[in-house]
């Protein structure tokens, strides 16, 4: 095979904006291509009015700085469905509270931190008492839910107390948008959730999703997924394509995990070609990288070519 795409040098000018750092970048190789390639193809999936657009967030993103533009991607209509970790539904609780997340280090004396009742995530400090915080919340929120509930109906009675329209609870909960957490007992607002039921009614059915869920699929003419990282919210967005002769139109990964290990955070969307999970024809495009740099990175590029049009 004879190249025939030469590349072409980035060029840095002054007064540049984001879309027009992404754009210098298009001709590059590497990472800096395939983000510039993941704008391209997330611009087609938003532009496809036909296209149901699924977000997998996973990953410590909300405690991380990244929850506004979850919950604003939210409001501006660019998520249809969104399947996230429990854990990044309990920070978006606490930012809602009024208990913000501060910025620490890596380099550290942990045990330290532990005797000052800190908790550490990377380079961002969590106080214990944000938690106590979030139990008293979320057990003024219990009594109110019906005795038999699905995770998103829980979930969207969660965004129905909280006030904070930056919330990605509270967005969802406004713009009728379904969040799913098919491991929500692997988060505080499970182990709360459990914790309550034992003295309380509170019967939440892990399985009364799929429907709702699985409809989504069966209804949409097109689809595209948006993976910020890997995980549950991966496998659980792209699983659900097996039950359908379809497979997802548009895919972008963003990601530092890698696919030796066979683990499915790390699988590539090539594989899940070879399950029928995206389609042979699809547009698709994995950048590796820290993804607190690329998504605000893809989202203002695209958020600018939209308002432009």
């Amino acid at each position: 095979m004879q190249p025939n795409n030469p590349i072409a040098p980035a060029r840095i000018t002054s007064g540049m904006d984001v879309d027009d750092l992404v754009c210098a970048l298009d001709g590059c190789g590497f990472g800096a291509g395939r983000l510039a390639q993941a704008c391209d193809i997330y611009e087609e999936m938003l532009n496809d009015d036909s296209a149901t657009k699924f977000f997998g967030l996973a990953g410590a993103m909300v405690p991380a700085g990244m929850r506004n533009i979850v919950s604003g991607l939210i409001r501006d209509g660019h998520i249809d469905v969104l399947v996230s970790t429990g854990a990044n539904l309990v920070h978006d609780i606490l930012e809602s509270l009024g208990l913000p997340h501060y910025k620490g280090s890596e380099i550290v004396d942990d045990n330290a931190l532990h005797r000052e009742e800190i908790d550490r995530i990377y380079d961002v400090y969590v106080p214990d008492l944000h938690f106590a915080h979030l139990e008293e919340h979320l057990l003024r929120v219990f009594p109110d839910m019906d005795d038999h509930i699905s995770i998103r109906e829980m979930l969207f009675e969660i965004g129905k107390s909280l006030t904070d329209p930056d919330s990605i609870l509270r967005a969802s909960y406004e713009c009728n948008v379904p969040i799913f957490c098919p491991a929500i007992q692997d988060s505080m607002i499970g182990l709360h959730a459990w914790l309550y039921r034992q003295t309380n009614p509170l019967n939440v059915d892990v399985f009364a999703d799929f429907n709702e869920f699985i409809d989504l699929y069966f209804d949409s003419e097109r689809s595209g997924a948006l993976l910020i990282g890997g995980g549950v919210p991966k496998n659980f967005i792209l699983q659900g394509m097996l039950l359908t002769s379809k497979g997802f139109d548009y895919a972008i990964q963003l990601t530092t995990d890698r696919p030796e290990s066979g683990g499915l955070s790390g699988a590539t969307l090539n594989e899940a070609k070879s399950w029928g999970k995206v389609s042979k024809d699809a547009k698709s495009v994995t950048v590796y990288s820290d993804a607190t740099i690329t998504l605000p990175i893809l989202v203002a590029a695209v958020r600018s070519r939209l308002l432009s049009v």
